[in-house]
């Protein structure tokens, strides 16, 4: 009996780190402020797009910071409000707004849709688990019916990515060079994604579009970058202008802002990347 029960104890103790959330109190006051801004714009009412959107440019101005999911130890649900780079700051307007729209805005619930996005049919095991490469966020989430990929339906061309670049870079990654043994099972999720056929709207064709985007759709830039598959996203917001722009959290020493130019033409500057993948939220 003492020994089943020293089992019972390591095995919670150890599922606790394993389902542990890393977050500050200005992580908790921040999600009220998202949450009382919705109850104050009667953003429940309004389709999810204009949510997302509403929520994302709440977080204008927001700092830009890098690898904040990275933490030393056990995976864990890391969440931070204060400082977001490109993916992040899309997964939290994201959750936010699914909240949102159910009249689940509590803390907690927060955390439970977070993790259902960011991690392998929702469930943290390892640092394995979490969805790494944004195509295979793409593949997740259309399986677990959070967004629709409409990209074919916009005129899309088939892409096939050949992933690498984590398997073949493990130094840049903490838990990769300090846990070696995460390797070849990051390798085979490579592989595995390589083998599935994706469409993307290549950056010529964009404008041609850009009338079938709306708000709060989800964009996704394909990259040149040998090895990846993604290496941009935000959010397509409606500007004065009537076109629609970028909402994102751009790069180091920068804070969350709507690109200047259009979609459309800011794409076009940028040498990296070879067009787009469009997803739109699903009402759940």
């Amino acid at each position: 009996m003492k020994l089943f029960l020293l089992f019972s104890f390591l095995y919670l103790f150890q599922s606790s780190l394993i389902y542990c959330q890393v977050y500050s109190e200005k992580d908790v006051e921040i999600c009220n402020s998202k949450f009382n801004l919705s109850e104050n714009t009667h953003l429940k009412s309004k389709p999810i797009g204009d949510v997302i959107a509403s929520i994302g440019k709440s977080f204008i101005g927001t700092d830009y910071k890098a690898s904040t999911l990275e933490k030393e130890g056990a995976e864990n649900l890391v969440i931070n409000l204060t400082g977001l780079d490109c993916t992040t700051f899309l997964e939290y307007a994201l959750v936010f707004s699914r909240l949102i729209k159910t009249d689940s805005i509590t803390f907690n619930n927060f955390l439970s849709d977070l993790k259902f996005i960011r991690y392998r049919n929702g469930i943290i095991n390892s640092y394995t688990s979490r969805l790494h490469y944004f195509s295979d966020w793409i593949y997740d989430n259309v399986k677990k019916k959070v967004v629709k990929d409409i990209t074919k339906d916009l005129g899309g061309i088939p892409i096939k990515f050949q992933l690498s670049y984590m398997s073949g870079h493990p130094g840049q990654y903490k838990q990769l060079k300090e846990n070696p043994v995460f390797i070849p099972t990051i390798k085979s999720q490579e592989d595995s994604i390589n083998t599935r056929t994706y469409f993307y709207i290549p950056k010529n064709k964009v404008y041609s579009v850009e009338a079938k985007l709306k708000e709060g759709d989800l964009i996704a830039f394909t990259t040149s970058v040998k090895g990846l598959d993604i290496g941009h996203v935000g959010i397509a917001v409606k500007e004065k202008d009537g076109r629609i722009h970028l909402l994102h959290a751009p790069q180091p020493d920068t804070k969350v802002q709507i690109t200047k130019y259009p979609l459309a033409d800011y794409i076009l500057s940028l040498n990296k990347d070879t067009g787009i993948i469009v997803l739109r939220a699903l009402e759940h």
